[in-house]
């Protein structure tokens, strides 16, 4: 199987062009199975505007369905909240994400651990495309701008993705690397300046280099031919000790010229993420408990209201956890029953309590 594609957009997923090179990486995939993850912009007040703009520009500009897949929260959310996120990720062939704040995502995804299930999307030969704030995880490092540029804070890293390091390139990216909204000072490198950018540069460790993107311009590093090419209306950069190498717009390199650090092993995962095992044994895994029984209950729920191959009766499975939320309850464990009304809710079930009992149904979403 051929290793995958990381796409990098210097500006949003809608900026001129971009169209192209979307629908390129996407006719490359055997099946498109696309989801937005909305974590970079999951603390704003108008997420659930955000993700139409997004799901509407893929169904019209590209005709492909995107489902969104919401983590706005880690310390909101789950273990198998979690669990189910890194398997839809994995479960993925185009994974998108884009507008927000890079220091929030990050402080999501990192103890999330989505890192593992994106490599196993490039295993696969899918495509993770980031753009915009997002694509500011994806090196080893990630640059704070707003708490930079805006809340004054001195420049300082934060840990990134490090999903770069399958390519060899040990680096930080920076996006919007040509702005001039500022006008009559300097936004350049994604709003940071000159002065900040060089201050971060000195704080990388040696031979760690930046990965620079203008606006309007994608990088596409494809894995399998083991070559980035810049695409779009601008040029991208790699600056290491200070010196910086202009990639044009239009051409072609090895990844050998850049690299600066060995290949990560992108290995197809081992774990029931992805095995295509039916109910019935999925139920035995959880049954035995173990590691392997929280995966196997995330893959039930979504089995069990999401419909397609494979999809199983929800009530059954619904009435359990009811059953087992109502003996936690008797019991006093009352944040066990709280964790398995949010696994409900998650999964598209609105539970009601009434005084003889809990009721249940499907949302519209589940429905859908």
């Amino acid at each position: 199987m051929s290793l995958g594609t990381i796409v990098i957009l210097g500006s949003g997923e809608t900026a001129p062009g971009m169209v192209k090179v979307h629908r390129r990486v996407l006719d490359q995939l055997d099946s498109i199975r696309a989801v937005n993850l909305d974590t970079p912009y999951g603390f704003q007040e108008n997420v659930p505007q955000l993700t139409e703009k997004i799901v509407s520009y893929f169904d019209v500009s590209l005709q492909v369905r995107m489902e969104a897949l919401s983590f706005r929260s880690f310390a909101n959310s789950s273990e198998l909240d979690r669990e189910g996120v890194r398997q839809k990720i994995a479960d993925a062939t185009y994974v998108f994400a884009g507008p927000g704040s890079p220091s929030y995502a990050m402080k999501q995804w990192g103890p999330a651990g989505v890192t593992d299930p994106l490599a196993e999307v490039l295993a696969r030969g899918g495509v993770v495309c980031f753009a915009s704030a997002a694509a500011l995880t994806l090196g080893a490092f990630t640059a704070p701008v707003y708490e930079i540029y805006k809340v004054g804070d001195a420049p300082f890293w934060m840990d990134g993705l490090d999903l770069l390091s399958a390519a060899g390139l040990r680096c930080a990216v920076i996006p919007h690397y040509d702005n001039a909204e500022g006008q009559n000072h300097d936004t350049r490198f994604c709003y940071l300046g000159d002065t900040r950018l060089r201050a971060l540069e000195a704080q990388l460790p040696e031979g760690v280099g930046v990965l620079g993107i203008d606006e309007h311009t994608a990088v596409v590093i494809n894995l399998a031919s083991d070559t980035l090419e810049v695409t779009g209306k601008g040029r991208a950069y790699w600056r290491v000790g200070g010196t910086e190498t202009i990639l044009a717009q239009g051409e072609v390199h090895e990844l050998s010229g850049l690299r600066n650090s060995t290949p990560s092993v992108v290995a197809a995962p081992t774990s029931t993420t992805n095995v295509a095992i039916g109910p019935a044994e999925l139920a035995e895994i959880v049954l035995h408990g173990g590691d392997e029984s929280l995966p196997a209950l995330a893959r039930l729920i979504d089995l069990a209201t999401r419909g397609g191959d494979g999809f199983i009766l929800a009530a059954p499975l619904v009435e359990g956890v009811l059953a087992a939320r109502a003996a936690a309850r008797a019991a006093s464990q009352y944040p066990l029953a709280d964790q398995l009304r949010d696994v409900l809710i998650h999964a598209g079930v609105e539970v009601n309590d009434t005084p003889t009992g809990a009721t249940w149904s499907l949302t519209d979403t589940a429905n859908k």
